[in-house]
């Protein structure tokens, strides 16, 4: 099964300014990820049969459009189960039906639903028997912001983990190019954050007990207009570290494993 992309100009933190829209092949088509209205994206949704319409998450630069397609084409929308408050409250609209891992949309058909948590705890891909439409777990360039207090680090790196080892033939992204060697992306994405991590463990071990602290130390390049993401990275890396033993971090105060508290 193939897919059919469409990038949406939306207001987003990516450095595309744009979101992908992917629509499945053949009948009963799977609308993934409708950002936003615009000329080509109505064009290829009036000439598909758009049987049913879901989203990888629910940040805004992916959803924008779920309410309009869905009244216009009486499509089911679907929701990641238990996640169908927050679905609502990100789209305006009550889903028809939910999915949870292993759910093939439509029902016997080719795309599967592949559970993907870390940049948002609700992400998930949709995967068929040419590649996954995987949402912004993985970029061809760059790296995915992973900031608390929705991001997970540890749940992140176990979806690329996953990802890695499932060696799909290709990786069709919310941003960016498609990811034509989905084994080598997912190694570069992995190496990046591990090495971040372990600038900020060195962070907290020199001394530094914010997370703007943090930032200042383990960051080393200009910050302008993505200061807030790099903060909300390093809590997202604290609270990793924390779960695992290797820091202390009580919400507002980093130290060393082996330091006390007064």
């Amino acid at each position: 099964m193939d897919w059919r992309r469409v990038d949406v100009a939306v207001e987003s933190r990516a450095p595309t300014g744009a979101t992908a829209a992917y629509l499945s092949d053949g009948p009963d088509t799977l609308l993934v990820d409708p950002a936003g209205r615009t000329p080509a994206l109505d064009g290829a949704v009036a000439a598909a049969d758009v049987a049913h319409i879901a989203v990888t998450h629910h940040h805004p630069d992916h959803v924008g459009a779920v309410a309009d397609y869905a009244r216009e084409t009486g499509a089911t929308v679907w929701a990641r189960r238990g996640r169908t408050d927050a679905f609502e409250r990100a789209t305006g609209i009550t889903p028809d039906r939910t999915f949870a891992e292993g759910t093939a949309i439509p029902a016997g058909e080719g795309v599967t639903v592949l559970d993907l948590p870390g940049h948002a705890p609700e992400h998930v891909g949709f995967a068929t028997d040419d590649g996954i439409v995987s949402g912004d777990v993985a970029v061809a360039e760059g790296s995915v912001v992973v900031g608390a207090p929705e991001g997970d680090m540890r749940a992140y790196l176990s979806s690329l983990r996953r990802l890695h080892v499932g060696n799909p033939g290709v990786l069709y992204p919310g941003h960016g190019p498609t990811i034509t060697d989905p084994q080598s992306a997912c190694r570069r994405l992995l190496a990046h954050r591990l090495r971040r991590e372990e600038r900020v463990r060195a962070a907290v071990e020199s001394g530094a007990t914010t997370p703007d602290d943090v930032v200042a130390r383990a960051y080393e390049k200009d910050l302008t207009g993505v200061r807030d993401l790099a903060v909300a990275t390093v809590v997202a890396h604290l609270e990793k570290l924390a779960v695992e033993g290797r820091v202390q971090w009580d919400g507002a105060q980093a130290l060393p494993a082996r330091a006390s508290r007064r």
